[in-house]
């Protein structure tokens, strides 16, 4: 069977920035094996899958190299930004069916915004183990349920952070966000480290932004920021916290269009 694939780099205006994420596109989901097996081949943070189901709704799946996932930011962007601007009929609406719930992703400002659900983030004690993965002691921890959030004092303290990735991956959360003030024309910055999940640091994750945005707008009293991840690639965030849901909007690059055997 060949298949359409497309891959984007996503939350970045031009190529070899943001995050990429490879796109495929099917007329049914085949085995989760099979996905499995081709997010493993790509190798790149998350792939992801798009599917109609029997009325025609658009149904969305992700894949990192070593599990499925529940919520991805940057490769529903990436998504959205194929169906809008590269197959068919130009629009300017998408709505993807997933794990997460419905999923809406809208044409703005010359680049794409997503409605994704906010995650409840509780304060808590700094673990022993997570403060030595992290080679530095964070001034505050919480965590969203799958990951851990650490303060860092500065921008510069997270852009130098070079954890122990094997201790990280140890941790009894699947990963780690660090973040701090901005220190200029951006509001707060971040980095996020899974390699439990096969995702050593991800260079820009919309999934932690939905953590980020809320324990910012708690701090702040603030309810729209403009974000930076300092990974090496980078990537900025236009983010809005919205009741319980948070929008996040950001461009996309296309890199390769192309086909795949499955």
């Amino acid at each position: 069977m060949r298949v359409p694939i497309f891959q984007i780099d996503a939350f970045s205006s031009r190529r070899f920035a943001g995050n990429p994420a490879a796109v495929v596109l099917l007329d049914d989901f085949p085995d989760d094996a099979l996905m499995q097996a081709v997010a493993a081949e790509n190798n790149l943070s998350e792939t992801a899958f798009v599917a109609p189901d029997a009325a025609g709704e658009l149904r969305l799946r992700w894949f990192t190299p070593l599990v499925e996932v529940a919520l991805c930011g940057h490769a529903t962007l990436a998504a959205a930004a194929v169906l809008l601007d590269h197959v068919g009929q130009r629009r300017d609406t998408v709505v993807f069916h997933t794990a997460s719930g419905p999923l809406s992703v809208h044409r703005e400002d010359g680049g794409f915004r997503m409605d994704l659900p906010a995650r409840t983030v509780t304060a808590g004690p700094t673990p022993p183990a997570l403060s030595a993965a992290l080679g530095t002691v964070p001034i505050e921890c919480a965590v969203d349920g799958a990951n851990y959030l650490a303060l860092l004092a500065t921008a510069a303290d997270v852009a130098s952070l070079v954890p122990d990735l094997g201790a990280v991956a140890r941790l009894d959360r699947t990963g780690v966000v660090v973040t701090a003030p901005g220190d200029g024309a951006h509001d707060f910055v971040s980095r996020y480290f899974a390699p439990a999940k096969g995702i050593a640091e991800d260079p820009v994750t919309g999934g932690a932004h939905c953590a980020l945005v809320p324990f910012w707008a708690a701090k702040t009293g603030r309810s729209t920021f403009l974000a930076r991840q300092a990974s090496a690639r980078g990537g900025e965030l236009a983010c809005r916290l919205v009741g319980d849901r948070v929008h996040l909007r950001g461009s996309c690059a296309l890199y390769l269009e192309g086909h795949i055997e499955l």
